[in-house]
């Protein structure tokens, strides 16, 4: 696919986790966030999530410095929840990752979690859940 124009995506925390590293085979997304061919949409909850699970996967500096960068970064949108739908059930606690894909009319969300697999069966409002792999296969250019 050319991507000619950036496209607003939102990453679920484990998608996050797999793209930052320098030798991750996932690496061209940060690249291209960085580069604003994508536009990474986040929500307040997001951030705190991400940073959360940073700290326990890498250390509180690591995590810090991410979360830092991505509140200043021009290419990472804070977008404001207006409205809950929640569409998972299962695990509710993703809700915040559907909710910014709405809010921010993202054209994707990208999550390798099965909790998200329910958004497929959901007509309205309609959110484009992609696994990393399937995210890959159609960006990747």
């Amino acid at each position: 696919m050319n991507i000619t124009e950036p496209i607003k995506i939102v990453l679920d925390t484990n998608i996050l986790i797999a793209i930052i590293g320098t030798k991750s085979p996932f690496r061209w997304i940060f690249d291209k966030i960085i580069a604003g061919k994508f536009i990474l949409c986040i929500s307040n909850e997001i951030l705190f999530e991400y940073q959360e699970i940073l700290e326990r996967k890498t250390n509180q500096e690591v995590a810090y410095n991410l979360t830092q960068f991505l509140t200043i970064h021009p290419f990472v949108v804070k977008t404001e929840i207006f409205y809950q739908f929640q569409l998972i059930s299962e695990d509710e606690d993703d809700n915040k990752f559907v909710d910014c894909a709405i809010a921010a009319n993202a054209v994707c969300l990208v999550s390798n979690d099965k909790h998200f697999k329910v958004l497929k069966m959901v007509e309205f409002p309609k959110v484009n859940i992609l696994t990393l792999a399937e995210f890959t296969q159609q960006f990747q250019v």
